[in-house]
């Protein structure tokens, strides 16, 4: 799925998913074997391979639900 990362106003990473229509916050990121993981406030998490150092903001990239 297509997310946008970006950081808010106190300075934090935020992933907005429009298919869903879902925007939190990431409260946390951890290295997995499928690239970036990040765990959002509502208890998703997502992979997100390929993600390049240093992170741009604001951009959008394809993620995968992890279950």
């Amino acid at each position: 799925m297509k997310v946008m990362l970006r950081q808010n106003a106190a300075g934090h990473l935020v992933v907005y998913i429009a298919k869903k229509d879902i925007e939190e916050e990431v409260v946390n990121q951890t290295e997995g074997c499928e690239g970036q993981i990040f765990t959002l406030a509502n208890g998703w998490e997502l992979a997100i391979p390929d993600l390049s150092e240093p992170l741009r903001l604001p951009q959008t990239i394809e993620a995968k639900r992890l279950y």
